[in-house]
């Protein structure tokens, strides 16, 4: 049963992802960098990490990059996201498993929203042949910064909420095996 409690819970985690993903979609980017958005479905990728760890974080981050890219039709943007998805949740989960003691969920979001727009910046300057896009690094490290601040508080709101939660419910203890007659 434990076992699939844990496909239901990371279930739970792309789809949430994925509409928060979808209604990020929707809101006018508040940035005047071009690329830059809030990067809310970051939080549950960052949720699984904590959770579960580094292999369940990626498969979170990776089907939610994919059925985003479905959601918005969109399929240029899926080489972005995804790979600024994968290196920044490599990053969040190698800072909380050898830094949990130094960074908070804060901090460690902080390092992937830096970590995502830094990636990000590297694969378009690739993919259209200019370093000149760098250009933009500065201003997009800043709004990381500020992005990664607010999605690593929410992250921690939520992990507060779903400790609490899962004790209640005893979500994490494993069952009695039933017997068969």
């Amino acid at each position: 049963m434990q076992k699939h409690r844990k496909k239901i819970f990371l279930s739970l985690l792309v789809s949430f992802g994925s509409v928060l993903h979808f209604i990020e979609n929707m809101i006018p980017v508040p940035f005047p960098v071009p690329g830059a958005k809030l990067g809310l479905a970051n939080i549950m990728s960052l949720i699984a990490v904590v959770f579960y760890g580094l292999k369940e974080g990626l498969m979170v981050s990776v089907i939610r990059c994919f059925i985003g890219a479905l959601l918005s039709g969109s399929f240029s943007s899926l080489l972005y996201s995804l790979t600024g998805g994968i290196l920044s949740t490599i990053v969040m989960a190698f800072a909380y498993k050898h830094f949990n003691n130094v960074f908070s969920l804060v901090g460690i979001s902080l390092l992937g929203g830096v970590t995502h727009n830094f990636v990000q910046v590297t694969v378009a300057s690739l993919v259209l042949s200019t370093f000149g896009l760098y250009v933009y690094l500065p201003f997009l490290m800043v709004i990381g910064l500020f992005t990664g601040l607010f999605t690593g508080l929410a992250a921690y709101f939520v992990k507060q909420n779903l400790d609490t939660t899962f004790v209640q419910i005893d979500f994490f203890e494993e069952e009695e095996p039933h017997e068969t007659k």
